[in-house]
């Protein structure tokens, strides 16, 4: 969320004091991400204490407090950033319209702001490495998502194609979006259809699921100095072959993570493992088709801010540069046909 929600500071005060026994508090807003359904504030407490507070309105579940705690509590996977309790021991609390979850302030900044040294790329893989051999407790299974190869981001940009073909009336970022589309509309047929194809083949076969973060491109990646490393965001876990979240290793994302020697380091840490092709293809270009689907949702939603909108417009301009996410997912395409 670039913008900040309606809440009032005095307010984000007696939440924090009420539920984590925080006084004397100041928030900051941060402007980060993509997600609407998010925003982040830096915390200021007393003593000099600093914390990073999320919000998350709708659809939230436990398991993204409660995952990234096992992992690093009783995992010791110390990368993993996990939530701090409440008062009464909670990991998350529903107040204001909004469910809040308090970190640890981690100074540094993204991947997309400073590139990982050879020893983070390294804690990297070996951070993946060992979330995607955890075998969790029944508890945690419970509820969490499996891969099932969904049509749904695929049947979505499809309905916005059939509303593109008579034209749409909009302001000037509409009307910035549908000459984009427009340029690259047979492409964007191309990317639909290819995880579409893919997704078939991928249903008739068995791939070992794992624990999978799912979105772990190089927003959600926190570096500091002396080689320190943090993996952060976990709202999207699901059980997947580990190719979901491998695919964003060489992927491309933000035109970055896309050279030879960092994956070389990555695996690594990772260790030796058997990489599908055909899935990596799949999540590639599935990504690309989500990424599309809510970036549409983004521009014509009415109550959205014009930075958000216009974050969207540069987000999928980007996409199909040289050596993005486009023209990397057209590359692990043809290496399987």
């Amino acid at each position: 969320m670039l913008t900040p929600p309606d809440l009032a500071p005095e307010s984000i005060q007696q939440c924090l004091s009420d539920a984590y026994g925080l006084h004397t508090t100041r928030a900051e807003f941060l402007p980060l991400g993509a997600d609407v359904n998010s925003a982040v504030f830096r915390i200021d407490a007393g003593g000099g204490a600093t914390y990073f507070l999320k919000l998350r309105r709708d659809d939230f579940k436990q398991s993204v407090v409660a995952i990234p705690a096992f992992l690093h509590h009783e995992k010791g996977i110390d990368a993993v950033m996990a939530p701090l309790p409440t008062t009464d021991r909670q990991l998350s609390v529903r107040s204001l319209g909004f469910d809040w979850m308090l970190y640890p302030f981690f100074e540094g900044d993204n991947g997309f702001e400073r590139g990982l040294s050879d020893v983070q790329w390294i804690t990297l893989g070996a951070t993946l490495g060992a979330v995607h051999r955890t075998e969790l407790p029944d508890t945690l299974l419970a509820g969490l998502a499996r891969e099932s190869y969904s049509h749904h981001w695929r049947e979505g940009v499809r309905r916005y194609q059939r509303r593109f073909i008579n034209g749409l009336a909009g302001d000037d970022i509409v009307r910035r979006f549908l000459a984009f589309w427009e340029a690259h509309d047979e492409e964007i047929d191309t990317v639909v259809y290819r995880s579409e194809q893919l997704a078939s083949i991928l249903l008739e076969r068995s791939l070992p699921l794992v624990l999978c973060h799912s979105d772990i491109h190089a927003g959600n990646v926190l570096v500091g100095d002396n080689d320190r490393l943090c993996v952060v965001d976990w709202d999207t876990l699901i059980l997947a072959p580990k190719e979901r979240d491998l695919m964003f290793i060489g992927g491309g994302v933000g035109n970055l993570w896309n050279q030879p020697q960092e994956e070389a380091l990555f695996y690594e840490g990772y260790g030796p493992t058997d990489i599908d092709p055909m899935a990596l293809a799949y999540y590639r270009y599935e990504r690309i088709t989500k990424d599309l689907l809510e970036i549409c949702d983004q521009i014509f939603d009415a109550s959205a801010s014009v930075e958000d909108r216009e974050e969207g417009l540069r987000q999928i301009a980007s996409q199909f540069l040289p050596n993005d996410v486009v023209a990397i997912a057209h590359r692990s395409y043809e290496a399987i046909t």
